[in-house]
């Protein structure tokens, strides 16, 4: 990953031009959300909150004499590093619209309230997402494919939303940071220059407490949630046959899309043919489902047509009479995925302003020179990793300043690589989804159709991994030396 120019000095900047932005965003988000908008904040009011502090960050930088063509390259770079992330969302919208005509969704339902009663449903919905996860190494893709069908399920059992989403999120992160195919796990070994597999192997004494305690929590959660099971799955599952063809034989897209997933193609490419599959699949299986949503009146390869591009880019809903399905029964196509596009667009004009300014990394010089002690050090990348997230607004970020600016300060220590790279790790890679305006969060909330707000709370996984990794540095527990000390 190639590195942005930014001020030359940030050491030399005032500190009060480092710290007032982040006042700032922080100020306005909250009051936006807070006190005027509430939940419909994320329809536009906070990507102009966004792009507002980006023009203040600008005007700051103008007053140190760096110049806007620097700023427009800072920004640049971080807009390119996110077109591929901006292309699967998209995808994923597609792909959530023919799944749902060709009846795979519905499928998976119908098949998972056979299997998932409600007081395990919670933490399979852990250990379905640690399989996947692991076995594509993406917590993104993990969302769209099982996790679309598993919130589908909880609808339909009413289970709270939130807790479903968390407990998904809490497996799909816990995979993707000890998958070797992950993204993150291979950059942040790689920044702190630590070996791959000792980097993995490293992170599960911080891993495994985290999520051992999430999955109690949601087996005990489990087996408090009553729900009328039997009158309730005999009704759902009778509306699921009537309304769509249900076979086994559906289920073969998903399994391939997984399969093309663990062979490395790449998730755009996969969740691509997915999308496709599931339009071909549509129209053989569910032919009168695709023709009504077409408007049309005849059954034709017009109507097919018709019909899989609507699915495919624009918002669907299937008619039932079960309130319950409503839900599980519509679909945002591409244009869903619209309003977090947009909120990324501007998450990344922030953050590459700030990057042009230099201002986390002289908020970083600051939290370094007033620590003295590895302990504070920790605590120090930990702090400033989660800030990051919540102001670059971009995991990638959020791994790459930190590592920048505490690998020199954790060798003078004589830390082990290992300690960086795993504290990059549990404090950045799994809290950028319970920022509502990062990539992550604003994906995952639009993929499950979750708001952030809803879910933070359980994703016990992603807020604990951070303190856990303090409790270890307070108690010097597995804090590996260079010089072979423990």
């Amino acid at each position: 990953m190639s590195h942005s120019k930014t001020n030359k000095n940030p050491a030399l900047l005032p500190l009060w031009k480092a710290l007032f932005p982040i006042f700032l965003l922080v100020s306005l988000l909250t009051f936006n959300v807070v006190v005027v908008f509430g939940e419909d904040a994320l329809n536009g009011s906070n990507q102009f909150i966004l792009l507002l502090v980006s023009a203040v960050v600008m005007v700051l930088a103008f007053t140190e004499k760096i110049p806007f063509t620097t700023i427009s390259k800072n920004i640049q770079q971080q807009l390119s590093s996110v077109t591929e992330a901006l292309l699967i969302l998209l995808m994923v919208g597609a792909l959530s619209g023919t799944w749902l005509i060709s009846g795979i969704i519905p499928t998976m339902v119908y098949y998972g309230l056979q299997v998932l009663n409600t007081e395990i449903f919670l933490v399979a919905c852990v250990l379905i997402a640690i399989i996947v996860s692991l076995a594509t190494g993406s917590s993104w893709t993990t969302s769209a494919t099982v996790g679309i069908a598993l919130i589908g399920i909880a609808k339909t059992l009413e289970i709270p939303l939130g807790m479903t989403a968390g407990a998904i999120l809490s497996g799909a992160y816990f995979g993707d940071k000890l998958s070797p195919l992950s993204d993150t796990t291979n950059l942040a070994s790689s920044l702190a220059g630590a070996d791959l597999f000792a980097h993995i192997k490293y992170m599960l004494w911080t891993t495994i407490p985290s999520i051992t305690i999430a999955m109690l929590f949601f087996t005990i959660v489990g087996f408090t949630l009553t729900v009328e099971e039997a009158v309730v799955n005999s009704t759902l599952l009778l509306d699921l046959k009537t309304t769509f063809t249900i076979s086994p034989w559906l289920l073969f897209v998903p399994i391939l899309i997984v399969v093309l997933l663990v062979k490395k193609v790449p998730p755009l490419i996969s969740l691509f043919v997915g999308a496709i599959l599931g339009g071909i699949v549509a129209c053989i299986a569910q032919p009168e489902i695709v023709r009504e949503i077409s408007g049309l009146t005849e059954t034709s390869l017009v109507s097919f047509y018709k019909g899989v591009l609507i699915a495919l880019t624009e918002k669907v809903t299937i008619t039932t009479e079960n309130e319950l399905l409503k839900d599980l029964f519509s679909s945002k196509g591409m244009a869903g995925m619209l309003g977090t596009v947009w909120l990324i667009i501007s998450a990344m004009v922030l953050g590459g302003s700030l990057q042009a300014l230099g201002a986390l990394e002289r908020i970083s010089g600051v939290i370094i020179k007033a620590v003295n002690s590895v302990t504070g050090l920790i605590a120090s990348a930990v702090g400033v990793t989660i800030v990051t997230n919540f102001t670059a607004s971009d995991q990638y970020l959020a791994l790459v300043v930190p590592a920048k600016m505490f690998k020199k300060p954790f060798e003078d220590n004589d830390l082990a690589p290992e300690n960086l790279s795993r504290t990059l790790e549990d404090s950045g890679t799994v809290t950028s989804v319970l920022v509502p305006w990062n990539t992550c969060g604003a994906y995952h909330a639009n993929t499950l159709g979750v708001g952030v707000g809803e879910f933070a709370v359980f994703a016990i996984f992603n807020w604990l991994s951070p303190i856990m990794t303090l409790i270890f540095a307070v108690f010097k527990l597995k804090i590996k030396r260079t010089l072979g000390k423990h």
